[in-house]
């Protein structure tokens, strides 16, 4: 018996890899060894040993799904709301965006309006809540109002609709009235935003006041539908305090001079 038990016991082993490879389980299947010598030097149950292995396989899936969101969300940043210095920017409503990203406006297909001037943190602020949906789970795609005004354009050339934009839990249009619109850039955008109407979230970032979009746009009845499905249900994030991106430049600036002077004196 005890020549048969070393075999029998490594046979059993190899076994329980084969179906572990066989299940696709293959981070527990290389874990295995670590977490059969961890149970035996601290005494595991074999509840708490299958437990941990499992632990293991879980986190590693969970871990290629975030990894996989990320890709196809394309955030330009890998920024959190941590990265974001509300004392820096005053003017940016902090109880309001830390009650957005709890994400229950994504409950109710609510949409996210970043509205100031150039260099306050609009984008900075709607990738940081892109971000948090990613983790949380959600697909989500970020975009400019001239990208998504390009793929449209070129979907319909091609006699199809771009159901990129329409898919996502949470589609994010950056830098909308920063750059003029191609003349179906208007009509492509309205009809993304009225194909995603009361279905999924829109965050949308553009320093043209929410008054100027008719003229912005230059079709007022194509601005008044598409303001109209937007703000149904809407968040609405004025930003008037000063320029966020030339504070931060300013800072490196100082401490740039500051590290020459240091090194002068």
């Amino acid at each position: 018996m005890s020549d048969t038990m070393p075999m029998s016991e490594a046979r059993r082993y190899q076994q329980l890899r084969g179906h572990l490879s066989y299940l696709k389980l293959n981070d527990a299947a290389e874990a295995l060894p670590r977490v059969l010598d961890q149970a035996r030097a601290e005494r595991m149950t074999l509840t708490t040993a299958l437990e941990k292995l499992l632990e293991i396989e879980v986190e590693a899936t969970e871990a290629r799904k975030l990894s996989s969101r990320l890709r196809f969300a394309c955030l330009p940043e890998p920024w959190t709301l941590n990265d974001f210095d509300f004392a820096a920017q005053p003017g940016v409503d902090e109880k309001l965006i830390r009650d957005l990203a709890t994400l229950r406006f994504l409950d109710n297909a609510s949409n996210v309006l970043l509205v100031g001037p150039p260099g306050v943190g609009k984008t900075m602020l709607a990738v940081a809540l892109a971000r948090s949906a990613v983790d949380a789970g959600h697909r989500v795609y970020f975009t400019t109002a001239a990208e998504l005004a390009a793929k449209c354009h070129k979907a319909a050339l091609e006699g199809r609709w771009s159901s990129i934009f329409a898919g996502p839990r949470l589609l994010v249009i950056d830098e909308l009235g920063y750059l003029p619109l191609p003349g179906d850039g208007a009509s492509a955008l309205f009809q993304v935003i009225n194909q995603r109407y009361l279905k999924s979230s829109t965050i949308l970032t553009t320093n043209v006041g929410i008054a100027d979009w008719a003229g912005a746009f230059g079709d007022a009845t194509v601005a008044a539908a598409m303001l109209d499905r937007l703000l149904h249900r809407a968040a609405v994030v004025g930003i008037d305090g000063p320029s966020y991106r030339l504070r931060s430049h300013q800072s490196h600036s100082d401490n740039l001079r500051k590290g020459v002077t240091g090194r002068a004196g």
